[in-house]
């Protein structure tokens, strides 16, 4: 039998890499024989790939099922490997489906259990903790949804120090926009070193809705304040190497009466932008 035994360390790495791409440690060992030869019986495969016996006709089974082998039928049953520039791209776009069906009813089925979940939280939150009106989020994805659901909520102000890395940038962000056409009074102080061309082409465009908009060289803090009584600082962590911003959310009149005194200091220091 014509065959082509693969040197220990390449076999070894080439194992390793199938089951990155989502083979089990039996399958791979499998497949990687199977490669090397033109055929096989399934307990002579068995002992070549150390695979062991009782086991060997459920490894084979999946490796048919998932495109890296195929039944010979000949006296006997014989498997063979399907060539990996068939197997291994179908095998993943077909993983790649499935991940996407997935997450696709997962986000479905997220839906009701927020709404469901929410009314139990409503609930059980009707008492008030000493810091309710504090909390901290360092998840980005948490820190974006807190700032759209103050943005689409506020009826009178808002106000931003706005400096990168953005969890939502404010110029990509339509509910500014929205908020101007219900009145809200939007202003915007912004880093001047932060702006790259395209953020500057749309600063005309919120100008042209209504949004005030200044620069100044450097802010001290992110900050994102909703009618003088709601909002979300942000401070980059100064301990640890690589940088992380961690977002403090309130809900306290006297922390948005200091915040707004903060942002009109800097405000009065900014000129009109240009």
């Amino acid at each position: 039998m014509n065959n082509h035994e693969l040197p220990e360390v390449e076999f070894q790495r080439f194992w390793r890499r199938l089951q990155q791409i989502g083979l089990n440690a039996y399958e791979a060992r499998s497949y990687m024989v199977l490669v090397g030869h033109p055929r096989f019986k399934a307990l002579e495969l068995a002992a070549r790939s150390h695979v062991p016996r009782q086991k060997i006709y459920e490894v084979l089974d999946s490796l048919v099922e998932k495109g890296f082998a195929q039944v010979v039928q000949e006296k006997t049953k014989l498997f063979s490997a399907v060539e990996p520039d068939l197997a291994i791209p179908s095998y993943v776009a077909r993983r790649q489906q499935l991940l996407e069906q997935e997450l696709t009813d997962q986000a479905r089925l997220a839906g009701g259990l927020v709404e469901d979940l929410m009314a139990a939280y409503s609930e059980g939150q009707g008492g008030r903790g000493t810091l309710d009106y504090l909390r901290i989020v360092s998840e980005p994805g948490q820190t974006a949804a807190q700032y759209q659901r103050m943005l689409s909520d506020v009826s009178d102000e808002y106000l931003e120090f706005s400096r990168p890395p953005y969890a939502v940038d404010p110029l990509d962000e339509q509910l500014v926009k929205q908020a101007r056409v219900r009145g809200v009074n939007c202003r915007l102080l912004l880093e001047a070193g932060s702006l790259d061309e395209p953020h500057r082409q749309r600063l005309s465009e919120y100008r042209s809705a209504g949004v005030d908009i200044r620069e100044v060289p450097s802010l001290p803090m992110k900050l994102a304040l909703f009618d003088c009584r709601r909002g979300m600082l942000a401070l980059l962590d100064p301990v640890i190497t690589k940088p992380t911003w961690t977002a403090v959310v309130f809900e306290h009149p006297g922390m948005g009466e200091a915040m707004h005194g903060l942002f009109e200091q800097y405000w009065r220091k900014a000129g009109p932008h240009s």
